[in-house]
């Protein structure tokens, strides 16, 4: 496997009963890239997102990062490996300030009782969460509680606990669903110096074409859980098969 991949899945099929979620899926992510994988609802992109980050076994194929088999491998063991991850459906201690929630993510991949980290952090590890707090634009609001922000800022703080573990694949389920245009474009600047000046490689699923056709290096296509297209931005919105499935005309622009 080349050096310059970082991700790469291989002949990836997910069974559900007589149900195939994902069947014969292979596509490598490249180091530093923001690669995405679309499609039309029930393609099985979130079902592909949840056997990487461990939460399914696959049925049968491999996942290798950094060259390493992973396949098997707990989803508790995912933050040290350098594999942080968001969700869908927001997954934030609503009862914590935000700057908490950023300090528990620093702590991923510790086996320290969080009660313990919550009550006395670190004076570095305090500086890193208000840093990526400022970064995602939510510094000045890190003494509210998690469950008093809107729903876009709630966003960006899921994303700054993800960044706290300081991950080199990040994983980023539907990140733009529910923002506003503004919103979007302050997403996309973020991821962009993500990868560009950090190094980070990112793995989105997203339906949010704008952010998908400004930041994506590659894109993977999915429809009905088998792989239709591969390529740029360019070739993928161009591609029939695409256009057909999920895109309709009005992409073609």
């Amino acid at each position: 496997m080349s050096a310059d991949i970082l991700l790469s899945v291989r002949n990836l099929t997910v069974r559900f009963g007589g149900l195939v979620a994902v069947r014969d899926l292979s596509f490598d992510v490249r180091r530093g890239a923001i690669h995405a994988l679309i499609g039309p609802n029930g393609a099985g992109k979130s079902t592909t997102f949840n056997c990487i980050s461990r939460f399914y076994n696959p049925s049968s194929g491999s996942i290798f990062f950094e060259g390493q088999d992973i396949t098997r491998r707990k989803g508790s063991q995912m933050a040290e490996l350098g594999i942080a991850r968001t969700f869908q459906n927001l997954e934030l201690f609503n009862e914590l300030s935000v700057l908490e929630n950023v300090i528990l993510g620093t702590y991923a991949r510790s086996a320290r009782r969080w009660s313990d980290l919550l009550r006395r952090p670190q004076a570095p590890v305090r500086e890193f969460a208000e840093h990526l707090l400022e970064r995602v634009g939510l510094v000045d609001f890190r003494h509210h509680a998690a469950n008093g922000l809107d729903f876009g800022r709630q966003k960006m703080l899921e994303l700054a606990r993800a960044l706290a573990v300081q991950p080199t694949l990040l994983l980023l389920d539907e990140p733009a669903a529910g923002l506003r245009n503004r919103e979007i474009d302050k997403l996309d600047s973020i991821l962009t110096e993500l990868s560009s000046k950090d190094g980070v490689t990112v793995l989105l699923v997203e339906h949010v074409m704008q952010l998908v056709m400004a930041i994506s290096e590659r894109i993977t296509v999915m429809s009905f859980g088998e792989q239709i297209a591969e390529g740029t931005p360019r070739e993928v919105r161009s591609d029939p098969r695409v256009i057909e499935a999920y895109l309709g005309k009005g992409e073609q622009s």
